[in-house]
């Protein structure tokens, strides 16, 4: 439930090195055909990078077809299936957010859960998590729920990259902590793994600057 603010950061410090396309991931309920969309607007090759949702919907782009993917950021992301309790809970969202209660679930069930301790007290970083989240609107929090909720184990597609591959993550990141990132550098290849302090799971919003930096080692490092 985040748009293009989630990258506002990077867009301004990399600009020299890149031009940016966000891939829009509301409007579809599968990660397969979210996937799809993004790879038909996106240019021949490219570097990927996703965060969270983003990071599961790149690690499908690169199943589907992974000869366009010239290199490849993972930040705070997970690349195992939901568990049989997060699916309920899934479940219990979308009803909510189906009765229009967009608002507390966005406000009490994810934002707590998004932040390092440090930056809880952010008003205008909350507010601006918020305001992408109702921006986006109940029906892009349905689907992406289900697709979420759906999703498949990405193990085989990670044990098959071969680009060079970035993995990022906060060390407070409570909904995909660090050990996920620590098993998808023992699955990919001379993946270099960064762990940000005083992060939790919106890497770009909260440490901008280290994820500038990380980033752009990552987009001018000589391939594998």
């Amino acid at each position: 439930m985040c748009d293009a603010r989630l990258w506002r950061h990077q867009v301004t410090a990399l600009s020299d090195l890149v031009t940016v396309h966000h891939g829009d991931l509301g409007l579809h309920d599968t990660v397969a055909d979210i996937a799809a969309f993004v790879l038909a607007k996106a240019p021949q090759t490219f570097a990927l990078a996703g965060l969270s949702m983003g990071g599961i919907v790149a690690m499908e782009m690169l199943r589907q077809a992974p000869e366009r993917i010239e290199r490849l950021a993972l930040l705070d992301t997970n690349f195992r299936p939901d568990t049989k309790d997060k699916q309920a809970v899934r479940d219990r969202q979308i009803e909510a957010v189906g009765q229009g209660s967009l608002a507390s679930v966005l406000r009490d069930d994810l934002k707590p859960g998004y932040l390092a301790e440090c930056h809880r007290s952010n008003a205008t970083l909350l507010s601006e998590v918020l305001a992408m989240g109702l921006n986006l609107g109940p029906e892009v929090f349905k689907r992406q729920a289900l697709a979420l909720r759906n999703r498949p184990d990405s193990t085989a597609t990670l044990k098959s990259v071969r680009c060079s591959t970035l993995l990022l993550c906060g060390d407070e990141d409570r909904l995909c902590p660090p050990l996920l990132h620590e098993q998808m550098a023992a699955l990919i290849p001379n993946a270099r793994l960064a762990i940000i302090p005083d992060c939790g799971h919106l890497s770009t919003l909260e440490q901008p600057e280290i994820v500038n930096d990380l980033m752009r080692d990552w987009l001018i490092q000589k391939e594998n």
